[in-house]
């Protein structure tokens, strides 16, 4: 098998919080993570709010400081580990990697135009391209996204909350990136437009030959998008594996209660609701035994002792959950 473009090992991130925060000084919000993604493959990345996804996204292109937590385990992307590099080496993986946010037009400069928005990663990285150079670049992308070559004069402001996602689209990809990480790309979108822009990144993505982690707590669009998907609750993977055999055959009890609450979804799964908010105030750097175990209609005594390893039960499908060969 040919190495990975991305290998996530053994990932731990912890928050330090104010004294008093939560009742805890210390949060785990991604607690030994195992992921990985090969060149030009969609990964999905599914959990309920406050699982840790977007923590995940963010240790992955080291966008956390050291200042709020610490950061442990091994990222590595085209074989370099990413953790020991400093500031200036990491500056030459950036290009390769970029991110899609949840919100597009707070992640828009308001007063910078779209145009020297779109070209400022090609001053950072290109600097051999002329201004005439740049502004062609520019019109070009914003017209395989779907804007008019004008939109370059204009402001986010102008923009619709999907126009802006698309402005957001061409910023990540107009470095032509080897991965692409798209954090709740479309949540904050109306549901009209939430299927231009999923259609909008699958076309981006086949074009450039990129990579894709597509982080959302919607498995419907997920299970649209991606060849395999990781399942994380509380900050630790729980299950993974191709979406077909995953979506058909769920062996945690989170990913069949995740998969049950999908309107229309597969009839016979039991388990609790997959949308019920996560209680922060938890301290999970105490937490003994599986995570989901208090909600887990499944659980056993051993389940609160031991923290279940991840165990390959079917080919290429790894699932954490001490009963999986019996649900």
């Amino acid at each position: 098998m040919t190495e990975p473009l991305l290998s996530v090992e053994d990932l731990r991130v912890e928050f330090t919080l104010p004294h008093g925060f939560f009742r805890r000084s210390r949060f785990l919000a991604v607690d030994g993570a195992e992921l990985s993604v090969g060149r030009g493959e969609t990964v999905g990345l599914v959990g309920e709010s406050g699982s840790g996804k977007s923590t995940l996204a963010r240790a992955i292109l080291r966008l956390l400081r050291p200042a709020v937590g610490s950061i442990s385990g091994r990222i590595r992307f085209r074989g370099q580990d990413l953790l020991a590099l400093n500031d200036a080496e990491l500056r030459q993986y950036r290009r390769h990697m970029q991110l899609v946010f949840q919100d597009p037009l707070a992640s828009l400069n308001p007063r910078m135009t779209v145009g020297d928005t779109l070209a400022e990663p090609l001053k950072i990285f290109r600097r051999e391209l002329t201004p005439p150079q740049r502004r062609t670049l520019v019109e070009a992308m914003l017209v395989k996204v779907g804007l008019e070559p004008s939109a370059a004069t204009r402001y986010p402001g102008e923009f619709s909350g999907g126009q802006c996602q698309r402005i957001g689209i061409a910023r990540a990809v107009i470095m032509q990136p080897a991965l692409l990480i798209c954090d709740e790309p479309v949540s904050a979108l109306d549901v009209s437009i939430q299927g231009q822009i999923v259609n909008l990144l699958c076309d981006v993505q086949r074009e450039s030959g990129a990579a894709m982690i597509f982080i959302s707590h919607n498995l419907g669009i997920v299970r649209h998008v991606s060849q395999r998907v990781y399942v994380i609750y509380r900050g630790r993977i729980v299950e993974s594996g191709a979406t077909g055999r995953l979506f058909a055959a769920p062996r945690h009890p989170y990913t069949r209660a995740l998969i049950a609450a999908i309107p229309g979804g597969p009839a016979g799964l039991s388990g609790s609701a997959g949308n019920e908010a996560v209680d922060l105030s938890d301290d999970r750097t105490a937490m003994r035994g599986c995570a989901f175990a208090p909600r887990c209609a499944f659980a056993i005594t051993a389940c609160g002792e031991r923290v279940p390893a991840l165990s390959e039960t079917d080919p290429e499908h790894w699932v954490a959950c001490l009963r999986s060969a019996e649900i």
